[in-house]
C-alpha cells in the first residue's frame, strides 16, 4: 500500500453535500420516528435534503447555507427538562422553517406562545378544518376547508406566539397550524409526510417550492454530474479500489466512480464463501465480460470461515467479517500496489443505522462499511453513495446503463449470509442456506412479485427439531423465511404473500434441501424487529 496514505485513521472523506453549490434543505431531528421519511418526502419534490441534529448551532446552520428548514417530530414534551430544543437565532436567520408536530409545539414554545398539556391527546386520523376568515399562505385555496389529517401527540398549541395566526384546528388541538409570513416561519400539529395524511404532500410542496423558492432540480443525472466532480476531485491522479460485494450498492459504486476516473480504478470482488447461490458467477460475468471494468476476482473463504470459528454473536460476526474484508484488499491488490484509495456502497440508512450521521443515534446493528472497518486502515475511503437510499441507488444504477439483473437485485448485507446464519458459521450451513435461499427468490420470480417485494431470503436459525420423514425420525433444521415490503429499509412490514406461494416454498425446501424438517415464516415488521435476522 502507498505510504501516502493515512495511518491509522479512518478517513470519511468528502461528500456531496459538502461540495456541490445546491442548496439543501435540513431536517432537523428531534428524535421523531419519520425524519427519515420527512427526508425521502422532500428528495421526492427533486429538492436536495440532509439530516442534522437537533444541537446545530445557528453559525453551522448559516454555513451550510440550506434554502430551507424542516422540523421534525419528537417522543418528548417541550415542559420536560431537558427536552430538545433548537438554537434560538436560528428563527432570526431568515431561513424559511417548517415545524412538524414537536416541532410545531418548539415554535410556539420559544417564541412566546402556550404549548398547553391537555386531558387527551390525537392518535391516528383526525379531521381538521380551516379556520374561517384566517389567511394561509401554507394551504393553498384548491385544498379542501375540511380535510383528514394523521396526528400523533398530546400535548397541543393553545396559543400562538405574537404576530403569529392560527389557520386551522381539530378537535384536540385549537392551533393545527400556525403562520407567520413576514418571518416565513410555518408550523403544522399533523404529520404531512405519511400516506395518512392525503393532502400532505401538496403542503409540503407548497412550502418548498412556493414559500422557500426551492427548484425543482435535484435529479439522478444531477447526483452523477456532481459526483463525478466530487471523486476527481478527491482523487486526482490516484489509483482506486473498489470492493465489490455482490449487491447493488457496491455495484452502482464502481459504475459512478468509473464513470469518473476510468482506468484509475481496479475493483476487487472477494468471495467470502458467504455469497448466494451462483452470485460469484454473475458478478465477475457483469463487471468484467459486460462493463469492461477490470476486476480481480479473489476466493477467501477459507480466510473467512476460519476467521468466524467459535463465533456466535452477531455484532462480533459483523466486524471480523469486515476487518477481514478490507485486510483481503491490503494483500490480494495484484498488481494495483499504489491504490490510496477504498470505494464502498454505503448508504444513507447505513450511517443512520451505525450512530446516525453524527455519530450520537443509537447503534441498531454496526454495517461493515461504517462501523466494521478497522481503525487502522490505510487505504482512504471513497463513499459516492453515502447520501442516498435504497430506491435512489436504483434509479441512479439505471441512469448509469446497469443491467436490471444488477439493479433489481435484492439488498444483501455486506457480511453476507454470515449474519443469515444464527450461531457459528460453517461451511456446511453455509451450503444449506444457500440452497434454501436460492428456492425462496426463485418462487418470488416466478410469482412475478421481485419489484414488489423489498427482501426475500431463508433463515437458518441455530436449532434442531424433531420432524418424520419417509416414516422416519429426523432431527435437523428448520429454515425460516423473511420477506418484508419497504420503500427505503428505515421501516418495513412483512409481506402478505399468498399461502400457496409459502406452500410451494415449504415443500421445496424440505424436499431439495438436505439438513432440513421444517419451514416457518416472520411476520415481524421493523420496527420491533430488523429486516435481517442475526
Amino acid at each position: 500500500m502507498s505510504k501516502g496514505s493515512v495511518l491509522g485513521v479512518l478517513v470519511r472523506e468528502t461528500t456531496i453535500t459538502e461540495v456541490t453549490t445546491r442548496r439543501t434543505v435540513l431536517v432537523v431531528d428531534f428524535g421523531a420516528q419519520y425524519a427519515q421519511l420527512i427526508a425521502r418526502r422532500v428528495r421526492e419534490h427533486r429538492v436536495y435534503s440532509e439530516i442534522v441534529p437537533h444541537t446545530i448551532t445557528a453559525e453551522q446552520i448559516a454555513a451550510k447555507n440550506p434554502a430551507a428548514i424542516i422540523l421534525s417530530g419528537g417522543p418528548k414534551s417541550v415542559h420536560v427538562e431537558g427536552a430538545p430544543r433548537l438554537d434560538p437565532k436560528v428563527y432570526e436567520s431568515g431561513v424559511p422553517i417548517l415545524g412538524i408536530c414537536y416541532g410545531a409545539q418548539l415554535i410556539a414554545h420559544q417564541l412566546g406562545g402556550e404549548v398547553g398539556r391537555g386531558s387527551r391527546g390525537e392518535y391516528g386520523r383526525a379531521q381538521m378544518t380551516r379556520i374561517a376568515g384566517s389567511q394561509s399562505t401554507l394551504f393553498t385555496s384548491d385544498l379542501p376547508d375540511l380535510q383528514e389529517v394523521w396526528m400523533s401527540h398530546f400535548d397541543a398549541i393553545s396559543q400562538v406566539p405574537a404576530g403569529f395566526t392560527a389557520t386551522a384546528s381539530t378537535p384536540e388541538a385549537p392551533v393545527a397550524v400556525l403562520e407567520n409570513d413576514d418571518r416565513k416561519i410555518w408550523g403544522v400539529q399533523y404529520h404531512p409526510e405519511v400516506v395518512h395524511s392525503p393532502f400532505g404532500a401538496q403542503v409540503l410542496e407548497n412550502f418548498l417550492h412556493n414559500l422557500a423558492g426551492c427548484e425543482a432540480s435535484w435529479t439522478m443525472g444531477s447526483v452523477i454530474d456532481e459526483q463525478i466532480a466530487v471523486i476527481r476531485a478527491q482523487v486526482g491522479d490516484k489509483r482506486v479500489i473498489c470492493g465489490l460485494s455482490g449487491g447493488v450498492d457496491s455495484a452502482v459504486a464502481a459504475a459512478l466512480v468509473h464513470r469518473a476516473i476510468g482506468a484509475q480504478l481496479t475493483c476487487v470482488y472477494v468471495d467470502t464463501g458467504l455469497m448466494r447461490k451462483g452470485e460469484s458467477d454473475q458478478v465477475v460475468e457483469t463487471f468484467k465480460r459486460n462493463m469492461g471494468i477490470e476486476l480481480i476476482h479473489v476466493d477467501s473463504g477459507a480466510k473467512f470461515f476460519d476467521g468466524l470459528k467459535g463465533t456466535t454473536e452477531p455484532e462480533a460476526k459483523r466486524k471480523i467479517i469486515g476487518e477481514l474484508f478490507v485486510r483481503v484488499f491490503e494483500q490480494h491488490t495484484g498488481g494495483v500496489t499504489d491504490a490510496e484509495f477504498l470505494v464502498q456502497g454505503t448508504l444513507y440508512p447505513d450511517l443512520i443505522e451505525s450512530g446516525g450521521t453524527d455519530g450520537t443515534a443509537s447503534v441498531i446493528k454496526s454495517h461493515h462499511n461504517v462501523g466494521g472497518l478497522p481503525a487502522d486502515m490505510t487505504l482512504k475511503l471513497v463513499e459516492p453513495l453515502r447520501s442516498l437510499f435504497k430506491d435512489e441507488v436504483r434509479r441512479l444504477g439505471s441512469e448509469l446503463g446497469l443491467p436490471d439483473e444488477i439493479v433489481w437485485r435484492q439488498p444483501f448485507p455486506g457480511p453476507g449470509l454470515g449474519v443469515r446464519i444464527i450461531g457459528e458459521v460453517t461451511p456446511d450451513k453455509v451450503a444449506i442456506l444457500q440452497e434454501a435461499d436460492a428456492i425462496v427468490r426463485e418462487e418470488i420470480r416466478l410469482a412475478g412479485l421481485e419489484r414488489e417485494i423489498w427482501q426475500a431470503f431463508a433463515v437458518l436459525p441455530d436449532i434442531r427439531s424433531v420432524g418424520v420423514m419417509g416414516d422416519e425420525r429426523t432431527y435437523a433444521y428448520p429454515i425460516i423465511i423473511r420477506a418484508v415490503t419497504s420503500d427505503d429499509a428505515m421501516t418495513a412490514d412483512w409481506a402478505r404473500l399468498p399461502f400457496d406461494l409459502l406452500e410451494r416454498m415449504s415443500s421445496r425446501i424440505i424436499s431439495e434441501v438436505d439438513g432440513v424438517n421444517r419451514v416457518a415464516y416472520d411476520i415481524t415488521s421493523k420496527p420491533p424487529g430488523t429486516i435481517e435476522w442475526e
